[in-house]
């Protein structure tokens, strides 16, 4: 399938102004792009890109004083299959992990794993080991958790979310995220566009995503505690520990959000030019 991805996104801005932005497809689906995954700035600027510690893609310019309008409209191909799974996927144990993933099994921004160990040990440390303790996680986390738009805040935590029992999509991974790395399973922090493909149309308007990813057997697997159901059409932009790893915007200065809309839908099959390959440059 085609699936439409984009943005339209503005900032006033008092003063010239440093940007970072991970508004960029991540290096693991630039393959699957029809059309280039450009940023467009207005007014334009001069742009300059690399790749951060964990492999995402960022942009830095420089803005402003005054009105920034960052946009994209792209198109991408999709399998149109469900998240992969495997029930029968195992812990790895810690001595055996490689070394790179040992950071995703300890306390960050949001995810401070010592205050909830005890926690996840007495809710979890009986549930066979191996996926089905990541899919009790989920299934928790969804059950326990009371979404709506509203109850979270810049600070919030997974361990206020597990007092509170309220918050938005971030907040549910935060939680599970927490939980699994209390009981010794890799989980980072993964952000990207879902549109309701497969699924009823949300009533609200059209936001990026949260979810997250645990480490299994011999590969990553993604996990979702906000919807606890594999979807259609999930792509990956950045990941990290946490929230604060994959911000989309970061600017080193005052800045006002005026507008956010962001696009991803199905296509109607047509024919479309020759698959392109995003190149990184600065990297």
């Amino acid at each position: 399938m085609l699936i439409r991805l984009g943005y339209d996104i503005q900032f006033y801005l008092p003063q010239a102004t440093p940007f970072i932005a991970l508004l960029s497809v991540h290096p693991s689906r630039e393959t699957d792009l029809v059309h280039p995954d450009e940023l467009k700035l207005d007014p334009e600027l001069a742009v300059s890109y690399y790749l951060d510690v964990f492999g995402n893609r960022c942009a830095r310019f420089v803005a402003g004083p005054g009105t920034i309008t960052l946009r994209n409209d792209t198109l991408m191909e999709d399998s149109g299959e469900l998240d992969p799974e495997n029930p029968e996927a195992r812990e790895v144990p810690v001595n055996d992990l490689p070394d790179e993933l040992l950071q995703f099994l300890l306390p960050s921004r949001y995810c401070e794993v010592d205050a909830l160990a005890a926690a996840a040990a007495d809710l979890f440390g009986e549930v066979a080991p191996g996926w089905n303790r990541v899919q009790a996680i989920c299934s928790w986390v969804y059950q326990k958790v009371r979404f709506g738009y509203g109850l979270s805040r810049p600070t919030k935590t997974a361990l206020d979310v597990y007092t509170e029992r309220t918050g938005v999509c971030r907040d549910f991974q935060h939680l599970a995220i927490t939980f699994c790395r209390a009981l010794n399973i890799p989980a980072r922090y993964a952000t990207g566009y879902l549109g309701d493909i497969g699924v009823p149309p949300a009533p609200t308007a059209m936001d990026f995503s949260a979810w997250f990813e645990a480490y299994l057997e011999d590969r990553w697997w993604t996990f979702d505690a906000r919807h606890n159901a594999r979807r259609i059409g999930r792509v990956l932009m950045a990941t990290g520990r946490d929230a604060a790893d994959v911000a989309l915007t970061t600017t080193f200065g005052p800045a006002e959000l005026q507008r956010f809309v962001v696009i991803t839908e199905e296509q109607a099959e047509m024919a479309v030019p020759v698959r392109t390959t995003v190149a990184v440059n600065g990297d």
